[in-house]
């Protein structure tokens, strides 16, 4: 079947003089600078509807062919989040005590992690990022996702950056393996879980590890 594909007005892009682009860039960076991964939360509610504005702009990144192979679970119930925590906390053990080689454990000795996850109940929202390895139409035909990891992991960092922006913290967490969330959140065979983001208020005593981040020349190279 012979597709024509349909074009309309970039009618949203605003150009900036050289001088307001360099402001606003280097305002973006020193907001982006101050966020944090918080593993200290605060017990106290979220307005549903920030949340969905989040997700609203981590689903509005590009995609593999627009195909847009994520879906977003939002967990707030105590009861769910409790058997998240549970099971988490289950592969975190073993992932401590067995499966992680030393190299890991020591790159991750200055961060003070293990395998205790009390943020997964304290904090108000758990948003299970699932990637989709194929689409489902109405009718039950399947067709492939491109680049779905890729994808997916651009509409993350959006909804990183897009938390941040909106006043909270969070934290990605990728307990080793992660099925069991298929299993609590009822999820399909097709779609694999690929974060969990705990979101919300920090504790008032929040701690963070004292650490840097490499510097432009480090990670960036001009050719």
């Amino acid at each position: 079947m012979v597709v024509t594909p349909k074009f309309v007005p970039l009618t949203g892009y605003r150009e900036y003089p050289a001088d307001e682009m360099k402001r606003r860039a280097a305002k973006f960076r020193a907001e982006l600078s101050r966020r944090r991964s918080v593993r200290q939360f605060a017990g106290r509610p979220v307005p549903r509807e920030v949340v969905e504005e989040c997700l609203r702009a981590a689903g509005s990144a590009p995609s593999g062919a627009n195909m847009q192979p994520w879906h977003f679970v939002v967990v707030s119930d105590p009861a769910v989040k409790r058997r998240i925590r549970e099971a988490a906390e289950k592969e975190e053990a073993k992932f401590y005590a067995e499966r992680a080689p030393r190299e890991w454990l020591e790159a991750l000795a200055p961060l003070g992690t293990d395998e205790h996850k009390p943020f997964l109940e304290t904090a108000p929202y758990l948003i299970v990022i699932f990637v989709q390895s194929y689409g489902v139409t109405p009718e039950g035909k399947k067709y492939k996702h491109y680049y779905a990891s890729e994808s997916v992991g651009i509409a993350t960092g959006m909804l990183v950056a897009a938390v941040h922006n909106a006043g909270l913290v969070s934290l990605t967490h990728t307990p080793s393996p992660m099925g069991f969330l298929n299993e609590i959140l009822e999820r399909p065979p097709h779609e694999r879980p690929f974060l969990m983001l705990v979101v919300g208020y920090p504790a008032e005593d929040a701690r963070v590890p004292d650490i840097e981040k490499k510097g432009l020349a480090e990670i960036a190279s001009f050719v």
